[in-house]
């Protein structure tokens, strides 16, 4: 007698995706900037990958080679999309890269260039308000975290409408995959944002749908264990990027 396998249950009062409109997206932080390398501020200054960055990025495409995505979506800044160049030539069908300025990452204003010895001698008011209250404290001259969940789920969820049932690769910032991560877990615990590691061109895995989503993975960078640097800091974060 063949045994019937048990159905497969979403926790009491929980109820996921439904994988026929959901969209599972793959998202990717790029590699690492010659301002990551410098421990700079940069939120959507424009600037390149370092040696090291571009490594991280083929290492990456060489995991990823011949997978399939409906789309693939990148930051409109170049160390994103040079990072999605790369990955996108070694996926089936070599997909072209659409650019999306919604996915840049937070704008850091007046701290843009800087770094965390010089945000502490010139905007020590900031970071005192930032101890407050991080998730509302906008940068100088720039976004809060509240702005930038509020910007970023916007983009994801345009992408899911044009995408249900779909697997979409996207390439941004370590601010808006915590954004991912908050969109599939229902909101952003609070203090949670600072405990999240992102990694240079980590994957990150989310199934969204119109009223829920599901985690399926968080910061995968196993393709970088032999090489030497995977930084993890940066803009969202009051400490070096």
């Amino acid at each position: 007698m063949t045994q019937r396998p048990y159905p497969r249950l979403a926790p009491t009062g929980f109820t996921a995706p439904d994988r026929a409109s959901a969209t599972e997206f793959w998202v990717v932080r790029h590699g690492e900037s010659t301002w990551n390398a410098d421990g700079r501020y940069q939120g959507q200054a424009d600037v390149p990958l370092s040696h090291i960055g571009v490594l991280q990025a083929a290492t990456l495409a060489e995991r990823l080679t011949g997978q399939s995505f409906a789309a693939v979506y990148s930051s409109d800044l170049r160390r994103a999309s040079h990072t999605a160049a790369t990955v996108a030539e070694r996926l089936a069908g070599a997909p072209t890269v659409q650019l999306d300025p919604g996915l840049r990452e937070i704008d850091v204003g007046a701290l843009s260039g800087l770094v965390i010895a010089d945000i502490r001698a010139r905007h020590a008011d900031y970071l005192q308000a930032l101890q407050t209250d991080p998730w509302a404290t906008r940068r100088p001259g720039g976004e809060s975290m509240e702005d930038l969940y509020a910007r970023c789920g916007a983009a994801f969820h345009a992408l899911r409408a044009r995408h249900p049932g779909g697997r979409v690769l996207v390439f941004t910032h370590g601010g808006v995959v915590r954004v991912a991560v908050g969109l599939a877990l229902g909101g952003v615990p609070a203090n949670a944002w600072s405990r999240l590691s992102v990694t240079n061109t980590s994957i990150t895995r989310v199934l969204l749908g119109e009223q829920s989503g599901t985690l399926l993975g968080f910061n995968d960078d196993a393709h970088l264990e032999n090489l030497l640097e995977a930084t993890e800091a940066d803009d969202v974060l009051g400490q070096a990027p």
